[in-house]
């Protein structure tokens, strides 16, 4: 078995409304239950916007702290599934269920280094 990491792509703003995200959540929970009954599921979760991210970077004895994201771009990393299956065409069957939820967010699939 492979562990893939089902990344959420979305754009920078600020978070939809409760009338547009509620029913999106309910659909999302409802695919995170089916992923754990189907036994693929490990790990999920959101992420706080990307303001709230502090990235260290070391260059010889130095370290510098900085708070807000690594990039400046238009969208960011906003949650994440890690997933464990037999091969990539199976990740994938559970992405496009990801991306039909979060349509129109983008869902990167990726396996994890072995």
């Amino acid at each position: 078995m492979k562990q893939y990491l089902l990344s959420v792509y979305q754009p920078d703003g600020p978070t939809p409304a409760p009338e547009v995200l509620e029913p999106i959540m309910k659909n999302l929970a409802a695919l995170n239950e089916e992923i754990q009954e189907a036994g693929a599921w490990v790990f999920a979760a959101g992420l706080h916007p990307p303001e709230s991210a502090t990235v260290l970077r070391a260059s010889g004895d130095e370290l510098l702290v900085t708070d807000g994201p690594f990039t400046e771009g238009k969208e960011h990393l906003g949650g994440f599934t890690v997933i464990q299956v037999d091969d990539l065409d199976e990740a994938l069957d559970w992405a496009r269920k990801l991306a039909r939820i979060l349509a129109p967010l983008s869902i990167e699939v990726r396996p994890f280094a072995s």
